[in-house]
């Protein structure tokens, strides 16, 4: 059983790369911001997230098996810093997201955007902006039952 919240996100600056492909692209675009920010000595301040510009499950599913999806990576930094070609840098504002904590690995996070699609529904709510994946902990570091990730989608 999945607890959903709702809750005030932060405001976040992010450093962010974004491409168009398969999902899986995340887990090869993580690294990559991660090496820039300490190349540049950037002082990161949160978890990376994925940022899911696919409104719909089914939107989602069609986009990954197409191999089309918008697939950005952000990593959330202390302040504003330098841009190029395949790094940017905005705000995310502070939102109204409902949130759910998935535990285990990636590939079985489906039953978590269930419950969370399902609980929007019954609470009569508005989706109004991409949804987030929150990494919460490093696959490397933990097995894979303990895989933590936030996903938060934006609401009123």
């Amino acid at each position: 059983m999945y607890r959903i919240t709702e809750k005030k996100s932060p405001r976040h600056t992010v450093i962010c790369t974004r491409r168009r492909g398969p999902y899986r692209l995340i887990a090869e675009m993580i690294p990559e911001l991660c090496c820039y920010a300490e190349e540049k000595g950037l002082d990161i301040t949160g978890p990376p997230m994925f940022i899911c510009h696919e409104m719909t499950p089914e939107e989602a599913m069609e986009a990954d098996k197409n191999e089309c999806a918008d697939v950005e990576v952000v990593l959330p930094i202390s302040g504003p810093t330098e841009e190029n070609e395949e790094i940017t840098c905005y705000e995310i504002p502070t939102e109204t997201v409902a949130c759910v904590v998935h535990r285990g690995p990636y590939e079985s996070v489906t039953p978590a955007y269930e419950a969370l699609y399902a609980w929007i529904e019954e609470h009569d709510k508005v989706i109004t902006g991409p949804i987030r994946e929150i990494y919460l902990n490093d696959p490397a570091e933990v097995p894979l039952e303990e895989i933590l990730t936030q996903i938060c989608i934006p609401v009123r």
